[in-house]
């Protein structure tokens, strides 16, 4: 006899079947970019004719959409898509940004400062530091799906835990945490950079500090690692207890095999970099130090708030070139420019698909369809009357489903930014709010969509301890998470927001500012 609950796990099957069918059909992101680059020139130019009531904020007339597909048009697009592509605002930064860690984490520096972390920690501390060293693990972009999944599963099982267990809490902090960090990111200058572009759809001065949600990110990982502790060592592991071990473990790595001479070369290395910084505070705090403006020291004017990818570069790369050498891992400074190589290799996709998403986000701004399309949308959304908190909410269930179909954080929010930005600033809510939405629902989903690019290599991490596991057995191990994450932070975002808590540096709630 078929008990409903079986009947109501049979539908989560199929339904994740079909997610994972349709997303399996989607093209490629840089094709998603063109096709929508083509899209806006055709609509851009059937719409061209026609009379709009809608006043343009910026002008105060009525909005016209403009043609990209005349000839001066056409013109300006093929003499400028060099500039267009260059001065892209998201990608200079990251760029620069992950020169830095590239070099932090080729040294060796990341790992064993996460293998480190790792080892000393209590055993009833284990879940909530596995979970914490996944949100840190961000800085290093990939890390923590390389090293700290499948160490977390060899932790587990060394210390008697099943070690699907350690790796799904490692998996829920790595990716369903992926908008939690302490530490400034890439990630951060990478979506302020989109967000702004939008904002200016609407406003062309207006600027987005890179580290807008900071405040909100920070305290956000206390939430995952709270929620995330409860869900594993209550819910997850006892579930587990009936699943055996009958992987080969014998070849496992072993997660305490750090040298002396690696201690003593990470030691010296973050010695250095703290100095580093504590200089660099001594130089920031006098009233007419350099790094201000006109007194200030989070202007967007100073030169500190100026220098923040920069700075995220110089955190990574003093540190990670002191420990290459220390180490023995660099032996000449030959090695330490491979490091940003091999950074820059990795960055090769970003760089085609960010070529075809600038070209889109100028055409989409130039045509003034996203000025059209935000105005609009507000104007249904403020005839629906709906409070400021279902729309935020709204926002997120909203990304959190994209997410499932659409893997690349960058790459969503490309394409959702020019709508949802200009169109919540017509409702009075600041891009830094729709920004930070965008983070809760993108990271909630990550960890039950077999299309997001690690999916299958957690699953090899289970196959070595559990062999018969399979998309759905992650699918089912991950899904408590992403149900409580969605739910719980997107409450907590509105709780966040109804406390009046700043969301970060040079932030806001409401458009405009006040």
């Amino acid at each position: 006899m078929t008990t409903h609950t079986e009947t109501k796990q049979g539908a989560i099957a199929r339904f994740l079947n079909f997610i994972e069918r349709v997303g399996n059909k989607l093209p490629d992101p840089a094709i998603i970019f063109l096709f929508a680059l083509v899209t806006i020139w055709i609509l851009s130019w059937a719409l061209s004719g026609v009379s709009f009531s809608a006043i343009d904020p910026r002008t105060g007339n009525p909005i016209v959409v403009n043609n990209m597909l005349s000839g001066d048009a056409l013109a300006n697009f093929l003499s400028g898509m060099v500039k267009t592509f260059t001065g892209f605002a998201p990608l200079g930064v990251v760029l620069v940004a992950m020169l830095g860690v590239g070099v932090a984490e080729h040294s060796g520096y990341i790992n064993t400062a996460i293998k480190l972390m790792l080892k000393r920690t209590p055993k009833f501390l284990l879940t909530p530091v596995i979970i914490l060293v996944g949100i840190v693990s961000h800085t290093a972009t990939d890390a923590g799906y390389v090293l700290v999944i499948p160490l977390a599963g060899v932790i587990f099982y060394a210390m008697g835990r099943h070690p699907l267990a350690g790796i799904a809490a490692a998996f829920a902090g790595v990716s369903g945490g992926f908008s939690a960090n302490f530490i400034p990111s890439g990630i951060d200058p990478l979506l302020q950079g989109f967000t702004q572009s939008a904002a200016q759809i609407i406003q062309p001065d207006m600027a987005v500090n890179p580290l807008n949600n900071y405040f909100f990110t920070s305290i956000s990982s206390l939430f995952i690692i709270l929620v995330g502790w409860f869900i594993t060592d209550k819910i997850i592991e006892p579930r587990l207890q009936k699943t055996q071990v009958d992987g080969d473990t014998d070849d496992l790595p072993k997660f305490d095999e750090i040298s002396g001479k690696e201690k003593k070369s990470f030691y010296l290395a973050t010695a250095v970099m703290l100095l580093g910084l504590g200089l660099l505070a001594w130089a920031a705090i006098p009233a007419d130090s350099a790094m201000r403006y006109e007194g200030s020291l989070t202007s967007f004017r100073s030169p500190m708030m100026q220098s923040i990818v920069p700075l995220i570069f110089l955190l990574f790369w003093i540190p990670g070139t002191i420990y290459g050498f220390a180490s023995g891992t660099f032996k000449k400074t030959k090695d330490m420019i491979d490091a940003m190589s091999k950074a820059m290799g990795g960055m090769a996709y970003y760089m085609v698909m960010i070529f075809f998403c600038a070209l889109f986000v100028a055409a989409f701004a130039n045509s003034n369809l996203g000025a059209l399309l935000a105005i609009e949308g507000a104007q249904v959304l403020k005839a629906m009357a709906l409070p400021s908190g279902v729309t935020i909410v709204g926002i997120i269930l909203l990304t959190a489903f994209v997410n499932l179909f659409v893997g690349s954080a960058s790459g969503k929010w490309a394409l959702l930014a020019p709508i949802f930005v200009p169109m919540l600033m017509q409702l009075g809510l600041s891009p830094d709010l729709t920004q930070a939405a965008y983070r809760v629902g993108d990271s909630s989903s990550n960890i039950i969509t077999p299309l997001m690019p690690y999916f299958p290599l957690v699953v090899v991490y289970c196959q070595k301890y559990v062999k018969d596991t399979g998309i759905g057995t992650l699918i089912a191990m991950m899904l408590p998470f992403s149900i409580a994450f969605l739910i719980g932070w997107s409450i907590f975002l509105l709780a966040y927001w109804g406390m009046g808590i700043p969301l970060g540096l040079q932030a806001s709630y409401v458009y405009p500012a006040g």
